[in-house]
């Protein structure tokens, strides 16, 4: 566990490249157990390579923060304003606007150190300032350490929808805010 300061910050386009390494190094911790190798790794060449970060730094409707402790990211997190895409997610989340939560991931050694916490009251934040009515997001039903930290938070489970993991549908909680 990493004991140096951390600033959470807007990411920019200069970034794309170390976000990607470090989504690289976080999103397996994420899967569920029966994941496969192949089936994450298509996934992060599909969604999170370098130059998918280019897109989503250049995408107006959304916002990576980034966590930095000295001179590296060490985690991540990616907002998305506007309606969920997924009918049964929009009937879920009830609030207009909103805006979700799409990735938060911390590199392994800063595990317990804030760096969630402060992206989350980062996210929050930013959530707040844009006058926003909630914030959502899906985790895995599997991943129990995610849905106590997100519920530690206010978040509640709201609905269900699938997520597609390489060649995998996997099943989602959905978690709603109101704020």
């Amino acid at each position: 566990m990493s004991s140096i300061p951390v600033t959470v910050d807007r990411a920019g386009l200069w970034d794309a490249e170390e976000l990607s390494d470090v989504a690289a190094a976080t999103f397996p911790l994420a899967c569920p157990p029966g994941s496969t190798p192949d089936d994450i790794d298509i996934f992060i060449a599909d969604v999170l390579s370098g130059e998918r970060f280019g897109e989503y730094l250049s995408d107006p409707a959304k916002t990576v923060l980034k966590a930095v402790a000295g001179d590296d990211i060490v985690g991540y997190a990616m907002l998305i304003a506007g309606d969920p895409a997924d009918p049964e997610v929009a009937k879920a989340v009830d609030l207009r606007p909103v805006l979700e939560i799409s990735k938060m991931y911390v590199l392994p050694g800063h595990h317990g150190s804030g760096v969630s916490t402060a992206l989350m009251l980062a996210a929050l934040e930013r959530a707040r300032e844009g006058g926003f009515a909630g914030v959502w997001l899906g985790v895995n039903e599997e991943n129990v350490r995610a849905q106590r930290f997100y519920g530690k938070h206010g978040f509640v489970e709201v609905g269900t929808k699938t997520f597609t993991l390489g060649n995998r549908v996997e099943n989602d909680y959905v978690m709603r805010l109101v704020l």
